[in-house]
């Protein structure tokens, strides 16, 4: 398989034009990022920074990557299904996200709708993998591969809405978020390449791309965010492929920070209600870094590496 190096230009070059133009919209219009009331208190200098980023990002990746795999007659149900998992997750966000703008609050949709339209779009990307004969196994430990169609499909679930909360807990602070997914979709593209699975290659690069373009405008001091719209279609995008490459467990060392800031909170919660005590400083676990002094900048950095060893270490073991 060839490889190319398009879709990250054409993704890139998209972001790059547009995202100014977006920022500048945004602010005109007065649109910002309200800062929740029980993070850091020295965030509260945020507020009103444009948010919803994620869409341009997020329809430059899905643009790049339809029509690269249209030039290379290479549009199958793969990509749709990518496609889907990616958008259909940018979109119950950015609804997420349009709510707390015009309400002037930190509260968009409720837990429960939220809940709803991630099933709902994880329903959908099973229903498709179904149709494409996709093998409906999964690897469990002590038990060896399961071919169970039930058993799968709830894992799929579970890994897309547990994976696309998991980023969206992880963006909280200038660049976060966005370094870890350059991280974990490089590996991943890296991944397909050996394995020469093209629509997945052309995906992860056109995501990248659109990644690499938005940090310019995203890193400390951020000129805007992401907001929901680009978390959740980052967590569900990678849940995605990790499955339809057929290494889903691969997510937990790959995506280890994004699973260590939401065992952070987990643990947070358990211990608050069982013991009336606080285990962090306060959660997700980047917040706790920062009340220890730690710059943004620090915190990004250091959790950036911890995310790079993760693909690493999967890569020399299993790579």
């Amino acid at each position: 398989m060839q490889f190319s190096l398009i879709p990250f230009i054409s993704s890139f070059a998209l972001t790059v034009i547009f995202l100014p133009l977006f920022i500048g919209f945004m602010r005109m219009k007065h649109e910002g990022q309200v800062i929740r009331d029980e993070g850091p208190k020295w965030h509260e200098k945020k507020s009103g920074t444009p948010t919803m980023g994620g869409v341009v990002f997020m329809l430059a990746s899905v643009i790049s990557t339809l029509w690269v795999l249209i030039w290379q007659k290479n549009l199958n149900k793969t990509t749709w299904i990518l496609i889907i998992a990616f958008l259909g997750y940018g979109i119950i966000g950015f609804l997420d996200d349009g709510i707390k703008l015009y309400f002037k609050r930190n509260l968009g949709l409720k837990a429960w709708q939220k809940l709803l339209g991630q099933i709902i779009i994880a329903a959908l990307i099973i229903a498709l993998a179904f149709s494409d004969h996709f093998a409906f196994e999964l690897y469990i430990p002590f038990a060896g591969m399961v071919r169970n169609s039930f058993l799968f499909s709830l894992f799929v679930l579970f890994w897309l809405v547990g994976f696309s909360n998991a980023v969206n807990l992880s963006d909280g602070l200038d660049g976060l978020a966005t370094g870890l997914s350059i991280i974990a979709y490089a590996t991943y593209a890296w991944i397909a390449y050996q394995e020469k699975n093209s629509v997945i290659v052309a995906f992860t690069l056109s995501v990248i791309g659109g990644l690499v373009g938005f940090f310019i405008f995203n890193h400390k001091p951020a000129k805007i965010f992401m907001g929901d719209a680009g978390s959740l279609a980052l967590g569900g995008g990678l849940a995605t492929v990790s499955i339809f490459l057929h290494r889903p467990w691969s997510l937990l060392l790959i995506g280890i920070v994004f699973v260590l800031e939401t065992l952070s909170v987990i643990l947070q919660v358990i211990s608050f209600q069982t013991t009336g005590k606080r285990i962090f400083k306060m959660t997700p676990i980047h917040h706790h870094f920062e009340m220890l002094g730690w710059s943004e900048w620090k915190v990004d950095i250091v959790f950036w590496i911890v995310g790079l060893i993760g693909s690493i270490i999967y890569l020399i073991i299993w790579g």
